[in-house]
């Protein structure tokens, strides 16, 4: 819920609407503020220049599909080929991404509900200038603060990091099942500066170096967190057990102090390093240097020779990030580009396919759109874009999402039609008291609607029925053809995803296949930077893909067990996503432990190990993807790593965590073949 955006958004629909209520023309105020009723779904707290190609876009798209719609209305046979036309492009827009999906539903649902207002030429183009007018008042008042709040979304994004980072220290994981810590804020904070790659300013640099020690800190968290979790199994009373407790704990305080310095804008960044944060690092460098003077037995002591490695780490990184919070870096960074037009065609050639996801769910929203427009004029309904409307937004790409929306639209747009009526009773009559409830609708709708879609169903239908009453139509008759329109529409989105449907389960396999191709891709950085320290801004480019690719999979296994009939292998799903967090987990680890101890050679045993776990994770992603693999003929990991473990030197204490670390590797690697070679035999 984001009150701030619902307010600046009501203000963009209401104005256009007052100013036509003063004007006298009503009407034309109503076809600017649907302009920026339309836009406004693209709005958000996201980076500012992200921000500002959104809603432009949404601008044009709003402008082209008012002049579309109200230019062809008048031809039924051409509008309904236009506007199955138009759903399919919108349809294949999901393998794109979701702001591209966003964006051509939008489109189609101003194009029906133009289309049911045919107009001249000349009208029509003036309908679509206005609908753009609306779009780019609403644009403008997402946008009023940049100049004074520049980087305000890239600061929210750091500071939930560093505060993830802090809980994360405060309270370390006590499996290795879970997810690593700060996952989805470090993705939300990649996301938000990746905006800023083209920023030379000394404030834009000192964001972006922030962000990377953050992803070192992060990674020094994760295997300090492991190496206190083997602590607590093997020795639970410890002394160094204590230390690393104490050492976590400072660290939790001052990520904390920085996230509270971030937050609190640009300005506290030249306050300098506070006393309390000065103390915090001594106390870490003491806590370290505690570890140094050990003399614990040697199985202790190998743990607490590379917690004391982290522990070293960890405070350099937590020191340069206090220190650059007072004097901002100067050095500009290299941009690393944006993605260029072409890869946007080349992924839509790759998906005109029946395999694809993003082209089934074109076909059947083209087919169901073109049903429902044709449904809507053959019973000559006043206003039959409520059909093919109602269609548009309830039929998504996946079963559980059509279904589960589906219910909630109908069961919300009678609702809300039930409360419009009630509404209209209690309120005056006149145009002025319908512009106040459409107002406050529109806060409902973008206040409480992204938290709860019955919410956002139940708002929007009462939000309609108000702004048709302004044309001078009867509310009673509005509510009357809303409710049943929507009933036809919600029915033959769901029968169309019913008779046709994508089961989400049959992608999983590609999804995991994609994800084991990441780490495998990672891992070898990692080893690369094993032999190579240049070599590391290859590792943080992967690892930052491999999250990326992790949570799509954990997001298709969420959807796969909604499923029916899933309960089956619901259980199966469960162990291949621990498998893969043990599995990421222990990957970080290891660059970890690389990264941060001394350089030293790699063993030849250690890449023996490291080309067959590459050859495994590809013949795995193979076997997901159909190809016939003899589960015999795997690589022997375990062996392996036993041969790893008893190579030269390998009881040196500057190879202990990475014996540990691939042990673990090993173990989570045949645990995600047996799961794969049972989820290939069931499906």
């Amino acid at each position: 819920m984001n009150a701030w955006v619902a307010l600046r958004n009501t203000i963009g629909v209401a104005i256009p609407l007052l100013a036509g209520a003063l004007s006298g023309s009503v009407t034309d105020g109503l076809i600017v503020s649907t302009g920026a009723l339309n836009v406004a779904f693209r709005d958000s707290d996201s980076p500012y220049p992200q921000r500002a190609r959104h809603l432009f876009a949404a601008c044009v798209l709003a402008g082209i599909s008012v002049f579309a719609g109200a230019l062809t209305g008048n031809h039924p046979l051409i509008f309904i080929f236009i506007a199955g036309a138009w759903a399919f492009g919108a349809g294949l827009l999901v393998a794109i991404g979701q702001s591209a999906a966003d964006l051509g539903l939008m489109s189609v649902v101003m194009l029906v509900v133009y289309g049911a207002n045919p107009m001249q030429p000349h009208n029509a183009s003036l309908s679509g200038l206005g609908a753009f007018a609306g779009g780019l008042l609403q644009m403008t008042l997402s946008l009023l603060l940049w100049p004074f709040r520049r980087y305000a979304p890239e600061r929210r994004a750091l500071g939930e990091l560093y505060l993830a980072l802090s809980r994360a220290a405060a309270s370390p994981q006590e499996t290795a099942a879970q997810s690593p810590p700060a996952t989805a804020q470090s993705l939300e904070a990649q996301t938000s500066l990746a905006a800023l790659d083209r920023d030379r300013s000394a404030e834009g640099n000192l964001y972006r170096f922030l962000l990377s020690q953050a992803e070192r800190i992060r990674l020094g968290l994760i295997t300090l967190g492991r190496l206190r979790m083997r602590l607590e199994r093997e020795a639970p009373d410890a002394e160094e057990l204590g230390t690393c407790n104490r050492f976590l704990e400072i660290c939790g305080h001052a990520l904390a102090s920085i996230a509270a310095t971030i937050q609190s804008g640009a300005s506290s960044f030249q306050s300098g390093t506070s006393a309390a944060s000065a103390a915090d690092l001594r106390d870490l460098e003491n806590l370290a240097e505690r570890l140094r003077q050990s003399s614990a037995s040697a199985a202790i002591a190998a743990m607490a020779h590379d917690a004391r490695f982290q522990m070293d780490a960890i405070s350099g990184q937590l020191r340069s990030a206090l220190d650059v919070a007072a004097e901002p870096l100067k050095a500009p960074a290299s941009p690393r580009g944006s993605p260029r037009a072409g890869g946007t065609f080349t992924t839509l050639r790759a998906n005109l396919n029946l395999e694809s996801t993003a082209f089934r769910h074109a076909v059947r929203l083209s087919l169901a759109v073109l049903a429902g427009e044709a449904i809507g004029r053959a019973l000559g309904f006043t206003r039959p874009y409520w059909i093919p409307m109602t269609v548009a937004i309830v039929l998504k790409p996946d079963f559980s999402a059509t279904f589960n929306r589906g219910v909630l639209r109908l069961a919300g747009t009678f609702l809300g039609l039930v409360f419009a009526t009630g509404l209209f009773h209690a309120l005056p009559p006149g145009v002025w008291p319908r512009i106040a409830g459409i107002a406050g609708l529109m806060f409902v709708v973008r206040c409480f609607g992204p938290a709860q879609y019955g919410i956002l169903a139940g708002a929007v239908g009462a939000l309609v029925v108000f702004l048709v009453s302004l044309t001078g139509v009867a509310p009673k008759e509005v509510i009357a053809a809303r409710a049943l329109d929507t009933a036809i529409g919600g029915a033959l989105a769901l029968g169309v995803y019913w008779f046709w449907p994508t089961w989400e389960r049959r992608q999983v396999g590609e999804a995991l296949a994609r994800m084991l191709d990441a780490f495998r891709e990672y891992f070898h950085a990692v080893r690369e930077r094993y032999r190579d320290p240049s070599h590391q801004a290859d590792v943080d480019r992967l690892r930052i893909a491999g999250r990326r690719v992790r949570t799509n999979l954990e997001a298709s296994i969420e959807r796969a067990s909604a499923e029916p009939g899933s309960g089956r292998s619901s259980a199966l799903l469960s162990g291949i996503l621990a498998s893969t967090h043990r599995l990421a987990q222990a990957l970080i680890s290891l660059e970890a432990a690389i990264v941060s101890s001394p350089p030293v050679a790699p063993r030849p045993a250690f890449l023996h190990f490291a080309d067959d776990l590459e050859r495994t994770l590809d013949q795995l992603a193979g076997l997901l993807r159909g190809s016939p693999v003899d589960s015999k003929l795997l690589p022997d990991l375990r062996e392996d790593h036993h041969a790893l473990v008893h190579s030269a030197h390998s009881g040196a204490q500057l190879y202990a965590l990475v014996n540990v670390e691939t042990d673990r590797i090993t173990n989570a690697v045949n645990t995600l073949a047996s799961q794969a070679l049972r989820w290939t035999q069931a499906a």
